[in-house]
């Protein structure tokens, strides 16, 4: 249930509302605009009779949220949020563009193509310090060795890192270490995990599961916020489907859906999504112009012989011409790099 109240409505009418929903056995979510406050109420509202809020002067109105998530809804909060990674906005206006290698192999492999993916404008780097592989003969990657690695290279070039998390055990690491948390696809509704991710207080990147709904994905944001911490952002990255030519299908209508469901930024994995780096190019010009808040390209200096995935990296000077493409496709659609 959300209660929208009048404009300018003093706070000694705002704590009065905020204990009467408090008295019902309910918790509740403020966002204030600039135009009205926003309460969100939180918990079994179905048996709450609203005209209780209604006989208040200071309400404008009360409306029921049908959906099971509360916290993303956007009728909880009507504006984009934003997210802040280490200083580089994510939302809004800001076109995040997230790039690096799909493994941390070498020092000196990550800093040539963090200086590279820099220098053409990119305003985060990934890296693979840990990997979830489906054989288990794959290269895992570096693990603890990876993640100083990445944070060495990161004093160097300054751009906040991003890196997934695949195990609880390192939590409180990765909350002193990593500027934006990737959970991935396997670990989407792995709910015990993202309840323990909202007592952190870094940025969460949640990517979409393999096989996924919208509803189920949402969801698994909303355990993250309903712990506590508010700061997700949603990455599409290509669901499971019965084509077998490309690796994934990347699902496009994706994002202006999840704009209109949710007030959580969206981003754009179109490298996992093809798994070919020539679709790369044409597939982050569409996820752009359909609204991304950010890409998050694989780019690797010799993907050759890259550790993992070399088939769907690009060499820098091709992530180069990618990024002044897209950036003219923002710049119509009102977006900039942070």
């Amino acid at each position: 249930m959300i209660i929208v109240l009048k404009p300018r409505t003093k706070q000694q009418e705002i704590d009065r509302v905020l204990n009467l929903i408090k008295s019902k056995g309910l918790d509740t979510h403020i966002v204030e605009g600039s135009e009205m406050t926003i309460i969100g109420c939180i918990g079994d509202t179905t048996r709450i009779d609203a005209k209780l809020f209604e006989v208040n002067p200071s309400v404008d109105k009360v409306m029921h949220v049908q959906e099971p998530y509360k916290l993303a809804n956007r009728a909880f909060h009507p504006e984009d949020s934003i997210i802040d990674v280490s200083g580089v906005r994510i939302g809004g206006t800001n076109l995040a563009m997230i790039a690096g290698p799909c493994s941390v192999e070498s020092t000196e492999q990550v800093l040539e193509i963090a200086l590279a993916a820099k220098a053409s404008g990119a305003n985060l780097l990934r890296g693979g310090a840990f990997k979830p592989r489906t054989s288990p003969y794959s290269f895992q990657g570096l693990g603890l060795q990876g993640l100083d690695i990445l944070c060495e290279v990161r004093e160097e070039t300054g751009l906040p890192i991003v890196t997934e998390l695949m195990s609880p055990e390192y939590l409180d690491l990765f909350n002193e270490k990593v500027d934006l948390i990737q959970i991935g696809a396997r670990n989407m509704q792995n709910f015990d995990l993202l309840k323990q991710l909202g007592q952190l207080d870094r940025p969460i990147l949640l990517k979409r599961g393999l096989n996924a709904t919208y509803e189920e994905w949402v969801m698994s944001a909303e355990y993250i916020m309903a712990s506590g911490n508010e700061n997700v952002i949603l990455c599409e990255r290509g669901i499971r489907t019965f084509e077998s030519y490309t690796r994934n299908t990347l699902d496009l209508q994706s994002i202006p859906v999840l704009k209109r469901l949710t007030h959580l930024p969206v981003i754009v994995d179109p490298s996992h999504a093809g798994g070919k780096w020539w679709l790369v190019d044409s597939m982050s010009r569409a996820a752009v112009a359909a609204g991304a808040d950010g890409l998050m390209i694989e780019v690797h200096n010799n993907p050759e012989c890259a550790l993992c995935d070399g088939a769907q990296s690009l060499k820098p000077e091709k992530y180069g011409e990618l990024i002044q493409d897209v950036a003219q496709i923002a710049k119509v659609l009102g977006k900039t790099l942070p």
